[in-house]
């Protein structure tokens, strides 16, 4: 990545994550989808990163997240896709 200190000071940090969705292009309900069948396989406390350009998403992963009792511990730009952080509930 190039870009100067002033560019990595605006930019969040990226939480660290155990297994990654690539859901860029489907749409609803796709990448919720594809992420609650990586998240039934992945132990408590894990982290997920989905990573979605579909405009529902913005919507669809918090409330997946919210009725399945995972968290949504961060959703930041990633080019033009939008990654997505969800640790596994128990």
């Amino acid at each position: 990545m190039s870009g100067s200190a002033q560019r990595d000071t605006e930019t969040p940090p990226h939480p660290p994550w155990d297994r990654e969705v690539d859901a860029r292009g489907l749409l609803c309900p796709l990448p919720v989808l594809r992420a609650r069948k990586v998240l039934l396989a992945m132990a408590p406390g894990q982290v997920l990163r989905v990573l979605a350009t579909d405009p529902a998403a913005v919507i669809d992963m918090p409330h997946f997240a919210r009725e399945a009792g995972h968290d949504l511990i961060a959703s930041l730009p990633e080019g033009e896709a939008t990654a997505y952080y969800l640790r596994r509930g128990g």
